[in-house]
């Protein structure tokens, strides 16, 4: 039965069997691939999880009010969670307001009194992803590693078009994970009825 555990080492060995390359046993192991790898596996592991509401990589955390003031614009000053390496939503009483992030804080104009509500996208765990989000990211690896490592530029853009067409089905499956947004079309059948 094979190994489906999946780690940052098992995905980009893989994304090299991708490309005709070798095996990755450890990003230590002194291969031109494991090399690559460890410099650039992070980078594009986290620029795949901001690249769409990912819900496994989705959280909500209430914000804690920091004492200082914003100096202008914006009445409060928000710390926003560590773990959080996108903002993606503020809310007060389910309702989303204006906001503005400045570095690891987020402003916006909110009472002392409000709870103040993020949605966040967080670095998952690899353990963690579904299948179709990480052969995404396997075919984003490859193709780093078609153009750093094979020096293939057909190949690399070959790997990019997959990674790219992989990563629009991972959208469309993953949407498939909540409930359907019914869109509401009473103002349409009544116009067209009048």
């Amino acid at each position: 039965m094979p190994d489906v555990a999946n780690t940052p080492v098992k995905i980009c060995s893989r994304a090299s069997l991708l490309i005709g390359g070798e095996a990755i046993q450890s990003f230590d192991d002194g291969t031109a691939e494991a090399t690559i790898c460890d410099a650039m596996y992070e980078d594009m592991a986290r620029t795949a999880l901001t690249n769409s509401r990912w819900r496994f990589a989705t959280d909500q955390a209430v914000l804690s009010r920091l004492a200082s003031a914003p100096t202008g614009r914006w009445d409060a000053a928000y710390q926003i969670p560590s773990e959080s390496i996108m903002l993606s939503g503020v809310t007060v009483s389910d309702f989303t307001i204006k906001y503005d992030t400045y570095g690891s804080k987020v402003y916006c104009d909110a009472t002392s009194t409000d709870v103040v509500i993020a949605d966040y996208v967080f670095r998952a765990s690899e353990s963690d992803w579904p299948p179709y989000f990480v052969t995404a990211v396997e075919y984003v690896m490859a193709g780093v590693l078609a153009i750093s490592v094979a020096r293939d530029s057909q190949l690399a853009t070959l790997m990019e078009q997959k990674a790219n067409y992989q990563m629009t089905q991972a959208r469309r499956l993953h949407s498939q994970t909540q409930t359907t947004r019914k869109l509401n079309t009473s103002r349409f059948i009544a116009e067209r009825r009048s």
